[in-house]
């Protein structure tokens, strides 16, 4: 039976949350992790045993080049994204593979004092509300300049992709996946996270693309005398 989450009030006000630098996760998108230290396989149990509830945040500040930092003492980022495990893999010898269903993101509050490996905080989902609205701001998304951008982008990076699919996206999984998906860094990605409208995540995503772009056309450019 698949929970029906319509509304801040509909999720809880307090969650597990997985720490993890440069992902961020969108309503109604998808994220894939693998999952093989122990705290977060504990994470993962406990969300199974529950709603299958799991917030994503990135750490806050500088931790180095750990991807999700040790112990409990580091900070998190103030806004992060509620997801559902809609699949899950688990083999003997390598890792779990889960995927999370974005629900809403969230305002993160205090730390709850538990016993477990992993964090669990208060969140507020009520600032997000129009997270519960599917599609809205499609039609404010410029959609010609987005594709156009991104064809640009990978044909530069010898990258291929799936044009049927990505034509028969709409505007809101095409955005959202794109963030998700986007190589960029954690203050980047944050700022994908935590934009006000859709149209303003896919005006930043052109943006980002746009600056790299033209970097890339600086360094390569030679000047003959």
């Amino acid at each position: 039976m698949t929970n029906a989450y319509d509304s801040p009030g509909d999720l809880p006000s307090v969650l597990p949350v997985f720490p993890l630098r440069g992902a961020i996760l969108l309503p109604r998108a998808s994220l894939t992790l693998n999952v093989f230290e122990p705290r977060y396989l504990a994470l993962v149990d406990h969300a199974l045993s529950n709603e299958r509830l799991i917030g994503v945040v990135q750490p806050a500040g500088d931790t180095g080049s750990a991807e999700s930092p040790h112990g409990k003492s580091f900070g998190i980022r103030s806004v992060g994204c509620a997801g559902r495990i809609t699949a899950f893999n688990e083999s003997d010898d390598g890792p779990l593979v889960i995927s999370l269903t974005g629900l809403s993101r969230f305002r993160v509050g205090d730390e709850v004092s538990y016993e477990a490996p992993f964090r669990i905080f208060s969140v507020d989902f009520h600032p997000y509300s129009d997270d519960f609205i599917s599609d809205l701001g499609e039609e404010d998304v410029d959609r010609v300049r987005l594709l156009a951008t991104l064809r640009r982008y990978l044909e530069d990076n010898g990258l291929n992709a799936d044009w049927e699919r990505i034509n028969q996206a709409a505007n809101e999984q095409l955005v959202n996946t794109l963030s998700i998906l986007s190589p960029y860094g954690p203050e980047e990605k944050q700022a994908l996270l935590e934009a006000g409208s859709l149209k303003e995540r896919a005006e930043a995503l052109v943006a980002l693309a746009e600056m790299e772009l033209a970097a890339r056309d600086d360094s390569s450019g030679t000047s003959l005398q």
